[in-house]
């Protein structure tokens, strides 16, 4: 049977990739969920009807991306993404430049140009500010020590995470954790301001 791959934007947690399939089984199509961002689908004879498809996306929060550079960066805050999220920094033996330039085999000053010039951020802006919102919320679960969490994201010390937690939000990550309603970002807005 013949497959067509979509790729996806705001399908940034399993939750998004499992509506997705649910809304993508529901009208016909057999899906895979390739990874993040990233779903197969199976068709019969007749192309899917990709309006009904972007209908269907839109009407959940996700949009159905078209255009080959925003394809690239939503890679990019994918990759990013499923880096803090799937707790893969701890062990990561290469920087952020090198990472996504093995993933998606384009030059980093190409990916860097492209993602400041459409996004109005830096990658590596980016890149913190996800890093920060995961602190956020290890600091909200309070399952982690701050040690844990900085080892877990990649920081070479406490000092460095708080710094940087600092710059970030303006407040030390013990005083964030003592405020009563602690505000996040959803993971999908962050570098959108």
């Amino acid at each position: 049977m013949p497959t067509t791959i979509l790729r996806i934007k705001n399908m940034v947690c399993p939750r998004c990739s499992k509506v997705v399939k649910e809304e993508l089984d529901k009208l016909g199509y057999t899906t895979t969920i390739e990874r993040l961002g990233s779903a197969r689908i199976e068709y019969s004879q007749n192309y899917p009807d990709i309006n009904k498809i972007s209908q269907m996306l839109e009407k959940n929060g996700f949009e159905l991306l078209i255009d080959k550079n925003a394809k690239i960066i939503d890679n990019i805050k994918t990759l990013i993404i499923d880096l803090i999220y799937q707790d893969r920094l701890e062990n990561m033996n290469t920087n952020l430049s090198d990472y996504l330039v093995q993933n998606l085999n384009y030059d980093y000053s190409f990916l860097t140009t492209l993602f400041s010039s459409v996004e109005s951020i830096t990658i590596e802006k980016y890149f913190i500010l996800q890093k920060i919102e995961r602190v956020k919320e290890q600091l909200i679960y309070a399952e982690l020590t701050l040690s844990e969490i900085a080892y877990r994201l990649g920081y070479s010390n406490v000092q460095y995470l708080s710094n940087q937690f600092k710059k970030v939000t303006g407040m030390s990550p013990s005083q964030f954790k003592s405020l009563r309603g602690r505000a996040r970002n959803s993971i999908d807005t962050i570098g959108s301001d």
